[in-house]
């Protein structure tokens, strides 16, 4: 047999509309299925939050009304179930290089199909939009006496408001935004937690333009700080709409890249619309 077809990338920022902020994420287009040790060696060699690939469903487009992906998402040492800012990477990239002539996508993943959609904004030339993605709600409960133990541990003396179970996460109130922008992450201590990774959030300041902010660490996949991550915000919406009273929001993630994004809870049907922008900075060729 031949070689494998080469695969053609890009590298997207994502919740953002500047190059080198928000969060990158590398998307390759594949023509065919590849194994997971390839898949996974590809994602540590881009050694970056995230690197997504897309194979085309074979499934009637015109029947369903939106073009259908596979969509599977690595960090640099593992597969992941849900990573919003590479869907929202995945759908700039293919939204803006013709590879499909519609304003909706649908993705085949391991948290179900998820939805993106090109949102038009108003500007003279009609040329920029936004992208939103609709998302499952991740419900947060009380923590465990282990995961309390370990924040008491890792948090130390910080001011710490409520903690919650959201998922595979914790997520972790602090007292205002300014302990929130200037914490400083004992990752030794966070890898001793056996989930997803660690949230932490607070009121914005007033006056700010957002309503709330965070950051996100999980070192146990090999992302000590992930720059903006919108599968954290499925957390985040909910909790914060039960202490403001409000389903739209403003998110300011406080990472050194930054990022924004506007959220909606849909609170009946237990899902998140995430809106954001996203810049193309590479593209290539994986010719192995």
């Amino acid at each position: 047999m031949g070689n494998p077809p080469k695969v053609d990338y890009f590298v997207v920022d994502a919740f953002t509309d500047s190059a080198f902020k928000g969060n990158p994420a590398a998307v390759c287009f594949l023509e065919e299925e590849r194994d997971e040790g390839w898949l996974q060696a590809v994602a540590a060699e881009f050694n970056i939050s995230e690197t997504c690939y897309l194979t085309k469903d074979g499934s009637d487009d015109a029947a369903r009304g939106c073009p259908r992906f596979l969509l599977r998402w690595f960090t640099p040492v593992a597969e992941v179930k849900l990573c919003g800012h590479a869907t929202l990477a995945a759908a700039h990239a293919l939204f803006t290089s013709g590879r499909v002539d519609s304003d909706c996508i649908e993705f085949l993943t391991l948290s179900g199909v998820l939805t993106a959609r090109r949102v038009p904004e108003a500007d003279p030339n009609g040329t920029t939009f936004l992208i939103e993605l609709d998302f499952p709600v991740v419900p947060s409960k009380e923590c465990n006496s282990e995961e309390i133990l370990l924040a008491h541990e890792a948090f130390g003396d910080a001011p710490v408001v409520e903690m919650r179970a959201a998922g595979d996460d914790v997520l972790v109130v602090l007292s205002s935004a300014k302990l929130v922008e200037e914490f400083c992450p004992p990752l030794d201590k966070f890898m001793k937690w056996t989930g997803r990774g660690i949230i932490i959030t607070a009121v914005a300041t007033q006056g700010s333009g957002f309503d709330f902010l965070s950051r996100f660490f999980c070192p146990n996949l090999g992302i000590d700080e992930d720059p903006v991550c919108g599968s954290a915000h499925c957390a985040l919406a909910p909790y914060w709409s039960t202490k403001m009273g409000k389903h739209e929001f403003t998110a300011y993630q406080a990472s050194p890249r930054s990022g924004i994004l506007k959220l909606h809870l849909d609170k009946a049907n237990g899902r998140v619309k995430l809106q954001g922008k996203a810049v193309i900075v590479m593209q290539g060729t994986v010719v192995v």
